[in-house]
């Protein structure tokens, strides 16, 4: 297996470490009721997915 020969400086190490960004979570509109919901996922207000009643709302 491949070993370092040299230790990495600090500065390279977060320089590297930098660029690893949390994305945001992406929302899209549930065309029923206009709410924003994750994609390809029921939505929690109205129960809807995919222009059908899949899940009873209270």
């Amino acid at each position: 297996m491949a070993v370092p020969k040299r230790k990495k400086s600090r500065s390279n190490t977060r320089h590297r470490r930098s660029q690893w960004k949390a994305t945001p979570v992406a929302l899209v509109e549930c065309p029923q009721c206009r709410d924003q919901k994750l994609p390809h996922v029921a939505c929690s207000n109205c129960g809807t997915y995919n222009r059908r009643q899949v899940v009873e709302t209270a």
